[in-house]
Order: C-alpha cells, then sequence, then structure tokens
C-alpha cells in the first residue's frame, strides 16, 4: 500500500498531473488496490479535510486581498516606498522589496503578490534600466514574504495541521522572520546595484513628500495591524478577522480609494472564488495523503529515522530544514505543509524544540521552495509576467535566494527570532 501510494504520487508529479490529483489519485488506487479499506474513506477524508471553521479565514484573506488589490492600493504603496528609499543606489529594487513587505500585510499569498504588485515592481525596474530577468527574479524573491508577514494562509493550514500552536502565535512568529527577509535582499540588491550599476543616487525627498504619501498609504497600512490587534485584545478570532478584512478593504475600496463598483466587485468575487477552490480542493486532497501516511505509521518510521542520527536539537532541526527544502523543490507549500507536518512535527517535541520556533522554520523554508525549480510557483507567475524563459528566471534569482536562505538559517540557529515577539503576548511560554 505504501509503496503504491509513493509510486503513484511520484509518476503522477513526473508526467504534470497537478499536484492535488496526484494526491488524490494516489490515496483512491492505494485504497482500492489493499482491498481492507472501504472506498467511502475518500470522500469522508475528502469532506472532512475542509470541513474546518478556522479554515474559512483562506477564503476570506483571498477576498480582501483581491479587494485591496482592486482598490489599487499598490500605486500609494509603491510611491510611499519610493518616497522613502528610492533616491538609494539600486532605489527602485529597494522600492519593490519594501512595497512587498507592505503588501504581505495585506495579501498572506506569495502569489498574489507575483502577480499584483510583482507584476508593477518589474516593469517598473525594466523602465529604470534595471536588467529584465534580475527586475523579474527580485519580484519573485520578494513575494516570497507574502505568507510570512501576517496574515498568512499557509500559516492558518499549519495551525490547524499541528494544534501545538495557534494562528495568532504564528502570525507573531512571523513578524522578526518576515522583516529580515526584506532586510536581506535589500542587502543583496544593494550588492548587486553595485557590481552591475543599476539605479543612481538621487536627492532624498522633503520630509513633506514623506508625510503626504504616508498619508495616502495608510489606509492600507491600518490593515494588518486592525487585525493583528483584534486577535490579541480578544476583540476577535482569527477567522472573524479574516471577514472583518473584508469588510475593511469594501470600505477602502468604496469609500477612500472609491475605485470599487458592482462590475469590479463581481469580477474580484469570481477570481477569489476559482483561487479559493483551488485551494481548498489541494486541502481536501492532501488531507486523505496525510491520513494515509499517518494509517501506514510512516511519520513514526521517518521520525525515528531521523531521530537515530543525532540526538543534538539544532542537527536534528538541520537534517529536517534540508529534508523540507528537498520537498519545497517538488511539491506546492500547501499540500507540503499538510503532508511534512504531521511527519515531523512530533521530532520537535521529542526533542525539546520549541513548536512555534520549529513551525517558523517550517513555514520559511516551504515558502522560500515557491521561488525555486522546478515547480516554484511564483517563477512560473513571473516567468508570465515579464515574458522570460523559465531558465532566464532561474539563473537571475539564484543570489536572491542565497541570501533567504541565510535568513532561514538565522531562524534555524536562533530561536528566539521565531518565538521573542510571541512571547511578548503570552504565546511562546
Amino acid at each position: 500500500m505504501s509503496a503504491v501510494l509513493f509510486i503513484v504520487f511520484v509518476v503522477g508529479l513526473a508526467i504534470g498531473v497537478p499536484i492535488a490529483l496526484a494526491m488524490g489519485g494516489a490515496g483512491l488506487l492505494a485504497l482500492a488496490i489493499d482491498g481492507n479499506l472501504s472506498l467511502l474513506s475518500v470522500p469522508q477524508r475528502f469532506f472532512d479535510g475542509i470541513n474546518s471553521f478556522p479554515l474559512m479565514a483562506v477564503p476570506f484573506f483571498i477576498l480582501a486581498a483581491d479587494l485591496m488589490t482592486a482598490s489599487g492600493i499598490t500605486t500609494a504603496l509603491l510611491r510611499f516606498a519610493g518616497a522613502m528609499v528610492g533616491h538609494v543606489r539600486g532605489g527602485m529594487g529597494h522600492v519593490n522589496v519594501v512595497t512587498s513587505v507592505m503588501f504581505a500585510g495585506i495579501s498572506g499569498s506569495a502569489l498574489a503578490d507575483a502577480a499584483g504588485p510583482g507584476a508593477i515592481e518589474t516593469r517598473m525596474m525594466a523602465r529604470s534600466g534595471y536588467d529584465k530577468a534580475y527586475s523579474a527574479a527580485l519580484s519573485a524573491a520578494t513575494s516570497v514574504i507574502g505568507p510570512i508577514i501576517p496574515p498568512s494562509i499557509v500559516m492558518v493550514i499549519y495551525a490547524l495541521t499541528d494544534s501545538r500552536v495557534t494562528v495568532a502565535g504564528l502570525f507573531l512568529a512571523g513578524v522578526v522572520p518576515g522583516l529580515l527577509m526584506g532586510l536581506a535582499l535589500m542587502a543583496m540588491n544593494h550588492y548587486l546595484s553595485l557590481k552591475r550599476g543599476y539605479g543612481t543616487v538621487g536627492t532624498a525627498p522633503s520630509w513633506g513628500v514623506r508625510l503626504r504619501a504616508l498619508w495616502k498609504a495608510t489606509p492600507v497600512l491600518l490593515m494588518p495591524a486592525i487585525i493583528i490587534a483584534g486577535i490579541l485584545t480578544g476583540l476577535f478570532t482569527p477567522t472573524e478577522a479574516s471577514a472583518v478584512a473584508v469588510f475593511y478593504a469594501l470600505f477602502i475600496g468604496l469609500f477612500v480609494t472609491r475605485t470599487l463598483n458592482t462590475r469590479l466587485i463581481g469580477k474580484v468575487l469570481l477570481q477569489s472564488g476559482l483561487v479559493t477552490s483551488a485551494a481548498l480542493i489541494i486541502v481536501s486532497m492532501a488531507s486523505l495523503f496525510a491520513w494515509l501516511l499517518t494509517l501506514l505509521q510512516i511519520p513514526q518510521a521517518i521520525g525515528a529515522a531521523i531521530g537515530g542520527m543525532t540526538t543534538d536539537p539544532v542537527a536534528i532541526m538541520l537534517i529536517v530544514m534540508v529534508f523540507v527544502l528537498i520537498c519545497g523543490l517538488f511539491i506546492d507549500t500547501l499540500p507540503a505543509v499538510i503532508i511534512l507536518v504531521p511527519v515531523l512535527a512530533p521530532l520537535s517535541e521529542q526533542f525539546g524544540i520549541h513548536p512555534l520556533h520549529f513551525a517558523m522554520a517550517i513555514v520559511l523554508n516551504l515558502t522560500i521552495g515557491l521561488a525555486t525549480p522546478p515547480v516554484g510557483g511564483v517563477l512560473f507567475v513571473m516567468s508570465s509576467v515579464a515574458r522570460l524563459r523559465l531558465e532566464e528566471l532561474t539563473r537571475a534569482i539564484l543570489p536572491l535566494l542565497a541570501a533567504l536562505l541565510v535568513v532561514l538559517l538565522a531562524v534555524v540557529l536562533i530561536p528566539s527570532l521565531s518565538t521573542f515577539v510571541p512571547g511578548l503576548f503570552g504565546y511562546a511560554r
């Protein structure tokens, strides 16, 4: 049964079958060939995988991000970022990073960042004299910050998979690593700009200009603050916070920017529905796959194998991170979380690793996989947007991936980067 499950899954991925169908088909075929369990388990597991109140946060966060994007908030973010860092060497690249950090507090999705601000930033950088491949690569790398700075769809799924962490705790754990990712990418952009002659040093805008840009961006920047403050004060749960985010996005689009209308809202609802459907199909199919892994005691076998290598928690973390990084090269983030977390999370308890530290390292590792070949989702988005071959984009993104991996290593080796902020609010005891 184990052999059928893995062979069908791997073959499905190799021949280009969508990962949701590869997982669901592998599970169905494994059950059918084994014959000891009823095939009614298949629809039951599909339904159980998405029959969750906290999971309702996923479609709401997707809709809120789409509404904010349709409201034209990207322009306000770009202007504010440009006023703050656009005048320094490699300024447009820095604007790219800063805009993505701010947009991450709205979207919670790397693909949303890549398809929205990422596409605009790529064109702006190319027009400013940056190499087209590097422009797209930087946009792809910065979009990875989206699932790390709260809110985060991936973190919601992780918290549903591992009961030892909460959505609020994970949201807070992502603040410092997300900011470190932004700083690392800005440092690498500065180095590459000096080396390749990108951008010029300009005159810094006056503080009056900067304050006006901040004022116009304030309604957008308030959204993540409202979400986090509401959750921490107990005013609403993370799921309810996602619904609040939708109403706030509607308010901004209808009464502040005044760009939303009935026709545009209809388009946004359709787009969000399609994205949500794709995400929930992946979650439901992955739940069947994860259930079979548990049934076959594969998590225990992998845990025993890793635990047999060493008893040092740091070494365990490094081994797990290499394993997850390899998996992230071939498996998308959401199914990877559902499949890998039940397998690996028990190791953190076994070796005394803080669950938030472990969770943050896993989430960060898998989101970096979104920008790595051969199946990195944001690479395909940016390749399509910038009309570049995937090979060109892959070569251009390598130094940026190196910067992100340095941040990952820091998060692995320094637990307080993940636990300090949650600890301030009582989530990392």
